[in-house]
């Protein structure tokens, strides 16, 4: 009888996995801040465009099936903004709305009309394109991953807020931590980010992500539901430190819809527990978020409960622009200012009501923002982005899968789209990240994550023997 030369499969780490974990620790550490004059840009940029290279040159890009539909709307974004710099005859861009006052400089200068694009901010605009390096290097990575190495995206990024989470952690306890790659406010609890409205946001991302972390492999949840409990209740607190209003909404969304996503994989696993397993285990979390927060009131940690019943400058700033921003797109529509351009654009239209020590860096309402910049064209890319999401998402949620991806992908962008309804999350880096990372498996996720915890694999049938 002949030995049996039959052998199990290595597993073999492709180049792009390496990529994606190279990438992510550098957009963890370095991804934070949205300023256009920080070295962290230059860094992360550089990063993403080797990692393009790599993967064009020595990976086999695979096939994603139901990327497409990201896939047009990160190009037609690119496009978007590229269109935006390419120069225009002078006639045609003097006809174009708001652009009267530009043109007298150079009668002024005694100059003929030059050739002009359309962004009245070109600097600004070639900075935004560059910018969207990050989420093209994501997808292209993500497509680059073997089917099982997909399988770990949701661990990567749990393990990148836990990260930014532990760095908040120390920051809360006192310690002065520095990030070299952030522009760090002193005093906040915001990780390695610059604005803690963006941090905040990313904890409650972490909230949506780590209970069906949890239920990804069954076989694992009697380790993985305490680890996931324990890194919600954490990112709460950090929340509710971190003094953002809008983390705390974003975060009671997370963690709502969170509950409601993984009620199923929850109540099927708790077949094989006693009884009194499930409303005990529920009960206990529900009482640890009660407890802890009401320990974060009294100790006068929760900064985020505290500042509801106060209103600072900037949000008084911010509330009182709304008019002038709004009165900025009907003056520049259908066209635009060109992407990037809303900080000295608001500068010429700013009334002497609005002056302050401190100013306005960003409409702190993406969707204005976005219509001021883009026009026309930016809102109907913008419609189609949320158009596509809702009919994603009632699929998601109308047929739901165990361990399926789908379903955090849609709560993930919905905590994005409300934070951006007040503040600017996505001109981050790694926001970006996160954002294409959720939108593949909002529209990729058909199937279960882990195959042999719903169905019986197929033995091989017995070979004879020689």
């Amino acid at each position: 009888m002949a030995p049996s030369t039959s052998r199990s499969p290595r597993f073999s780490i492709s180049m792009a996995l390496v990529l994606v974990c190279a990438f992510g620790l550098l957009l963890t550490s370095a991804g934070g801040a949205s300023r256009a004059d920080l070295m962290a840009q230059a860094i992360v940029r550089a990063g993403a465009f080797v990692a393009l290279a790599m993967v064009l040159l020595f990976q086999p890009i695979g096939v994603w099936r139901g990327a497409r539909p990201v896939a047009w709307l990160l190009g037609a974004t690119i496009l978007l903004v590229g269109v935006q710099l390419v120069p225009l005859p002078p006639a045609l861009w003097q006809a174009l709305p708001g652009r009267a006052l530009f043109a007298e400089a150079a009668v002024l200068a005694g100059r003929p009309q030059p050739w002009r694009p359309l962004s009245l901010v070109p600097s600004a605009t070639v900075n935004a394109l560059g910018s969207l390096s990050v989420p093209l290097a994501v997808f292209v990575l993500a497509l680059g991953l073997r089917s099982r190495e997909r399988q770990v995206l949701p661990t990567l990024v749990l393990a990148q807020i836990s990260m930014v989470a532990l760095i908040a952690v120390l920051q809360a306890s006192g310690f002065n931590i520095d990030v070299p790659l952030a522009d760090l406010a002193p005093g906040e609890v915001s990780g390695s980010f610059s604005n803690r409205n963006h941090f905040a946001v990313f904890m409650a991302l972490g909230s949506v992500i780590a209970p069906y972390w949890a239920l990804m492999h069954p076989g694992g949840l009697a380790w993985r539901a305490p680890v996931a409990i324990g890194l919600v209740l954490v990112f709460l607190l950090l929340i509710l430190a971190s003094g953002s209003r809008v983390g705390l909404t974003a975060g009671s969304v997370a963690i709502v819809f969170a509950a409601v996503g993984t009620w199923r994989g929850l109540r099927a696993a708790a077949v094989r527990l006693p009884r009194w397993a499930a409303p005990a285990l529920i009960g206990s979390a529900l009482l640890a978020v009660l407890g802890l927060t009401l320990v974060s009131v009294g100790a006068r940690r929760a900064a985020s409960i505290e500042r509801l019943a106060t209103l600072s400058v900037g949000e008084d700033l911010r509330s009182r622009s709304f008019s002038t921003i709004t009165q900025m797109i009907s003056d520049y529509f259908p066209v635009g200012t060109g992407f990037g351009s809303f900080d000295p654009i608001f500068r010429l239209h700013e009334p002497d009501r609005l002056l302050r020590l401190t100013y306005l860096n960003h409409a702190h309402n993406d969707v204005l923002e976005v219509v001021l910049d883009g026009g026309m064209a930016g809102a109907l890319l913008l419609l189609c982005c949320l158009s596509w999401w809702a009919f994603a998402s009632v699929q998601a949620w109308r047929r739901p899968a165990l361990g399926n991806l789908a379903q955090p992908g849609s709560v993930m962008v919905l905590v994005l789209l409300i934070a951006s309804l007040f503040d600017y999350p996505l001109r981050t880096p790694l926001m970006m990240e996160i954002l294409i990372v959720a939108a593949l498996w909002l529209a990729t996720s058909k199937a279960p994550i882990d195959p042999s915890s719903t169905r019986t694999r197929r033995s091989a049938p017995p070979r004879p023997l020689p």
